[in-house]
């Protein structure tokens, strides 16, 4: 009886050191790209699921290598298919994921340009690892995509990586960047050790 107790409360402590780890709200993603570094704050009060699967992601390195394999003028780029890392894989960029779903956390945050939000099927709860960042207010997105953080550094690389020259796709649309725009690494880091 005691050892189950004993089990129980370290479990309990456990657990609650977890959610403290979780709810760690003073934590931004730097996003190093070969076009320059974005710092992303994330919106605890918004998306805490998607904000905890973003950052176990990046804390795995599986973002690293990934590039940004959609850019649409004036709307958004697009990034975090584990696919892109294979050059070879090209007709396969924006099918892969992590291996799992992540259900929507639709919310009060606007799409506005900076905005991260998870890109996603037609099913809402279809989203994993791909991610966008906003290059302009897509209001049209509101409360149909999982917005949970906003650039607080580096629109001028947001804008650098948006300018990219692009054609078709697989797809037919033109989105396709025509030179490898790579995420070298997210890094989850306390905002107060950014300089």
């Amino acid at each position: 009886m005691i050892a189950s107790t004993l089990v129980a409360a370290a479990f309990a402590a456990e657990e609650k050191k977890e959610i403290s780890t979780m709810s760690n709200s003073n934590e931004v993603a730097v996003i190093k790209t070969n076009e320059g570094e974005m710092v992303v704050q994330f919106w605890t009060d918004a998306a805490p699921n998607t904000i905890e699967n973003f950052k176990k992601l990046a804390r795995q390195g599986f973002y690293d290598g990934t590039i940004f394999h959609r850019i649409v003028k004036g709307f958004m780029i697009q990034g975090g298919d584990p696919n892109s890392k294979d050059a070879a894989k090209e007709d396969a960029y924006g099918q892969g994921g992590p291996g799992y779903e992540i259900k929507a956390e639709f919310n009060n945050h606007s799409h506005d340009r900076g905005v991260l939000s998870m890109a996603r099927g037609p099913n809402p709860d279809s989203a994993g690892s791909q991610f966008f960042i906003c290059l302009a207010p897509v209001r049209r997105l509101d409360g149909q995509y999982t917005t949970f953080g906003k650039l607080i550094k580096g629109d001028d690389v947001l804008e650098k990586i948006g300018n990219t020259s692009i054609e078709r796709n697989a797809q037919g649309e033109m989105s396709k960047p025509t030179k490898r725009v790579v995420i070298e690494s997210v890094k989850i880091v306390p905002a107060n050790s950014l300089k």
